[in-house]
């Protein structure tokens, strides 16, 4: 049943929090004691023994007998929430609407839409011919794909240019190598050939029975080939059209907006390259559009005679080029967008009549309509933190942009907005089911100073009622990686934090790109500890203007950010009460040393390449593996899955036996192993809150929250 929300009323937060720091039951059991196995690496002069490298061996049945230990001690631990465990799924799940749809799409004839059955945890993917009116056709039925599986996905789902056929790429491992099967959608007929550990992205050619897609090296995961089927040929036979042979740099497959052109792009971390062919012309040769140059990243789309290119050229912050059809290279590029060193270009979208330009000022998204021949404008959003972003808009002829708009407090919400008369629409917005009405939460964007002067935007929401006192449970979220900014967007779940009395804080760190391309570059490579410092000014800062106090001030990162966590708690281990470290890339010295591990090649431009002495240096001096000492940790919730694809599951697990070797003291340390799943945690809409209700008892058993 879940629980209904508490009256907003001065004593609202004391009623939240009169459990708060309440004795609750202790267990006391003995945690798992991995072996420790001698293992020397010996690099720049210096040694390393890594005693728990043998939790490496996936298939070694030990390592399977040591995780799943982990597993029984975390449910022993923390048996005495194990009810309000079970209490926060129900009350989770009971805010989303199980019988529900998304916003319909237009596109080539068909209106397009998913939507979901009471109870069910997949989607089904539906269309209608011409108009709303017309019946239904559920074309991918995906409760019925996932049925025997313990983990499913769809990665994609495209359909040929004269909407007969479906090229779909399912996971059922959750470690990202998909197989594309076709059906064709007039007879349902599946097609035999299956084509396996592909990317899933596709690129339909013209003549409807051509497609190109990309091929995953099954160890390192890294796309490296592009190649051409044929529908009714065996994908044996497909022809190699492409091999990126830069370990550096990965590849895929897409269609111009126009659908005239197919491109293959590939990209490292700070450099890019695009090939093209007409999509009328599918067994015709690739060229290259731009050649890479080192440092230099650009992306191309196509409208009319002209292609449209965003570039850092001599563009720290991107700028926007145009070059005629003919004329690809950049010797023919002309500046249609300046550069601006206080803006960042993050996108831009086409239409017949107008350009679309995705902007970010002051860390917020900002929408601009560009009219051809008229007079441009920003869209207004009214929030002092809040996301906005272009969604699906295939059709180039039309005068309405549909963007996803939402904030801290405003569920997700899908406009649409017409370029010419400037009426806004709402299409859809996220219902909360048993009632949510946002006025009762309050959000802020506050600033931090970090000590070398620079200030920390940061995020936050609580509900009315919210005692800035000291005395207050604050869970500081951050990030800080592959200049990805973390924008402050809605969550339901969160709802069952902040109505205990909680107040949520995003630390909007450098590394990011929240600020524009200096604040990712700033927080990378040889600049990467200003990420943890950051984190640790944010958090300083709440503390010191009464949002929270140490006692009741919790962390949480996951993958980069998980290698935050473990940063933060060897650098300040006593701001903390507790920390939630979900997939955490721990091992950084390690991993970037082994070519072989998935990830690893693509990323030197961001961590380092430890082959070379100083980078060696300097990624051992914050490596959380490298750096746990015998000290008091704060309490800790470590959570990884046994199949992901992009943090392997030993560097969570041996970073967690070496901290159960070297803490002091009897805080809490705790692994959960998903030994059905991956990077993204469990697949289907329900089964996922199960790891958020194990995060929320983590912190509430800290804190003797009960209820």
């Amino acid at each position: 049943m879940r629980l209904q929300p508490l009256t907003v009323c001065a004593a609202v937060m004391l009623s939240a929090c009169a459990q708060i720091d309440k004795k609750m039951e202790k267990v006391n059991v003995p945690a798992p004691v991995a072996e420790k196995i001698k293992h020397e690496m010996t690099i720049h002069g210096d040694t390393r023994n890594d005693a728990y490298y043998w939790l490496n061996e996936r298939e070694n049945p030990k390592v399977i007998a040591y995780l799943e230990a982990e597993n029984k001690y975390t449910d022993t631990m923390l048996s005495p929430v194990k009810g309000l465990r079970d209490k926060l799924f129900t009350e989770m799940k009971s805010r989303i609407k199980e019988k529900d749809e998304t916003a319909p799409v237009t596109e080539n004839g068909y209106i397009y839409y998913t939507r979901y059955e009471e109870g069910k945890e997949y989607p089904l993917f539906c269309r209608k011919k011409g108009a709303d009116t017309a019946p239904e056709e559920v074309f991918l039925n995906v409760n019925d794909l996932a049925g025997g599986h313990a983990y499913f996905q769809v990665g994609s789902a495209d359909i040929s240019p004269d909407n007969r056929l479906l090229v779909y790429a399912e996971d059922t491992v959750s470690r990202r190598l998909y197989n594309l099967r076709i059906k064709n959608l007039e007879t349902g007929e599946l097609y035999p050939e299956t084509i396996k550990n592909a990317d899933p992205g596709i690129a339909w050619a013209k003549d409807n029975k051509t497609f190109f897609y990309g091929v995953k090296n099954d160890t390192t995961l890294r796309v490296e080939k592009i190649f051409r089927h044929v529908l009714g040929t065996d994908p044996v036979k497909d022809v190699e059209i492409y091999y990126e042979k830069d370990e550096t740099f990965s590849t895929w497959v897409g269609r111009t907006r126009s659908r005239d052109y197919i491109y293959i792009g590939s990209e490292s971390t700070l450099s890019a390259e695009y090939r093209i062919l007409e999509a009328d012309k599918p067994g015709g040769a690739f060229r290259v559009f731009q050649p890479r140059q080192k440092d230099m990243l650009y992306s191309i789309d196509h409208r009319g005679d002209k292609f449209f290119v965003r570039t850092n050229l001599d563009a720290k912050n991107f700028r926007l080029m145009e070059t005629p059809v003919g004329k690809t290279t950049m010797d023919s590029w002309k500046e249609v967008i300046p550069h601006r060193p206080d803006v960042l270009l993050e996108g831009f979208t086409l239409f017949d009549n107008f350009k679309v330009l995705s902007e970010r000022k002051n860390g917020l998204t900002q929408l601009r309509i560009m009219p051809e021949g008229g007079q441009e404008h920003y869209l207004d959003f009214g929030e002092p933190a809040y996301v906005a972003f272009v969604v699906s808009n295939p059709e180039l002829d039309s005068k309405v942009l549909r963007y996803n708009y939402t904030s801290l407090t405003t569920p997700n919400s899908v406009y649409e907005y017409n370029m010419e008369t400037k009426e806004k629409t709402l299409r859809k917005q996220q219902e909360v089911i048993g009632g949510y009405d946002q006025k009762e939460y309050v959000t802020e964007r506050l600033f931090a100073t970090a000590d070398d002067g620079t200030r920390i935007p940061i995020s936050l929401v609580y509900k009315k009622g919210f005692e800035k006192n000291g005395k207050q449970p604050l869970l500081l979220y951050g990030y800080g990686s592959y200049g990805a900014s973390m924008d402050p967007g809605f969550s339901s779940n969160r709802i069952s934090l902040l109505d205990r009395g909680f107040c949520y804080a995003i630390a909007h760190i450098r590394g990011g790109q929240e600020l524009g391309r200096q604040w990712y570059e700033d927080g990378k490579m040889f600049k990467k500890k200003n990420t943890f410092t950051d984190f640790i000014d944010c958090a300083e800062f709440l503390i010191e203007n009464k949002f929270t106090d140490t006692s009741h001030l919790f962390a949480l990162g996951g993958s980069a950010g998980g290698l935050l966590m473990g940063a933060v708690v060897n650098m300040r281990p006593e701001l903390w009460k507790g920390v939630i470290a979900a997939v955490p890339f721990v091992d950084v010295v390690t991993t970037m040393l082994d070519e072989s591990i998935p990830l690893t090649t693509g990323e030197f431009d961001e961590w380092g390449n430890p082959k070379n002495k100083d980078s060696y240096d300097y990624m051992k001096s914050y490596s959380p593996y490298d750096n746990v000492e015998s000290k008091v940790y704060p309490n800790m919730l470590v959570t990884t899955g046994l199949h992901d694809s992009q943090v392997q599951y030993f560097e969570p697990a041996k970073w967690v036996a070496k901290l159960r070797e070297l803490k002091k003291g009897d805080n809490l340390l705790l692994m959960e192993t998903n030994m059905e799943a991956g990077h993204g945690g469990a697949s289907g809409r329900f089964k996922a809150l199960k790891d958020v209700a194990l995060q929320y008892a983590f912190m509430f058993y800290l804190l003797g929250i009960d209820k």
